[in-house]
């Protein structure tokens, strides 16, 4: 999950810049156009750093490797992560989403992934919510991001205690060792429930027959034409009756084009 960083005072590009910003799209989805204001100050300040001096021999070292890539994605944006983000959509999941799963299929096995999972928060989550609900799984959650930083900071699993403020009290002490007063670790039994993988959603493949697909507050700052390749890519990959879960700001506006169709607030079901 991600928001994207914005500089607030312009600052003059030039026209190799507009080629740059063409070729860290096709790379990674996110589009650098979809600012009110110039971020590319920030890029300047990269290239400076590693003595770079045109966009052409940037792009080709963050191609080339992947450290530099990490770099320039961390640089350019702000993890925003926490567990149980908009509490009242994880509800929908154990309250509704889950048990109809359940009724309709008639097993307790559910194929979920969390899509840009960033630094772990929301694949923990949606763990201890199969957990919850009683989700008897061999296959572990899939959680998937493009940076292998934020994964590798997910396989440790440590967080704040204020990272879990929408959690149910008595969850913290279920599913959590604390480390000291501030400091919380997922104990093993969740650790085991999720499996992390280096994903990028935009080039890479994607399994089949998911259950649910949770892609939250990560194509913001994709263009339009992005966005629709994402998801129709989702839909072919959940199952019939499969539920996709977007963020609170990213409403498919396409849906029914794609062929969802809605199930809730920000929830869209692949029809039998």
């Amino acid at each position: 999950m991600f928001a994207i960083s914005i500089d607030e005072r312009p600052y003059p590009a030039p026209p190799e810049y507009e080629t740059f910003k063409k070729k860290v799209q096709d790379l990674t989805g996110v589009d650098l156009n979809a600012y009110k204001y110039q971020i590319h100050r920030r890029v300047h300040m990269l290239m400076q750093r590693w003595g770079v001096k045109s966009y052409d021999e940037y792009f080709n070292m963050m191609a080339s490797k992947e450290e530099k890539l990490r770099e320039f994605l961390d640089y350019l944006t702000i993890n925003v992560s926490e567990f149980f983000r908009n509490p009242a959509r994880w509800w929908d999941l154990r309250d509704k989403v889950i048990p109809s799963i359940f009724k309709e299929t008639g097993q307790k096995k559910v194929k979920l992934w969390s899509a840009g999972c960033a630094t772990g928060e929301e694949p923990y989550s949606l763990a201890i919510l199969a957990i919850e609900t009683g989700v008897m799984n061999a296959q572990p959650v899939l959680a998937s991001d493009i940076d292998r930083g934020a994964i590798a900071i997910a396989q440790k699993g440590i967080y704040q205690k204020r990272q879990l403020l929408n959690a149910p009290t008595d969850w913290l002490k279920k599913y959590f060792t604390e480390i000291d007063s501030n400091t919380v670790q997922v104990k093993q039994e969740v650790k085991d429930r999720v499996v992390f993988k280096q994903q990028n959603l935009i080039k890479d493949p994607f399994d089949k027959n998911f259950d649910v697909i949770l892609c939250r507050n990560v194509v913001i700052y994709f263009s339009p034409e992005t966005k629709s390749l994402l998801y129709r890519k989702f839909f072919e990959a959940l199952r019939p009756g499969g539920y996709l879960m977007t963020g609170s700001t990213e409403q498919i506006f396409d849906y029914k084009n794609i062929g969802f169709e809605s199930a809730g607030p920000f929830l869209y079901r692949r029809p039998l």
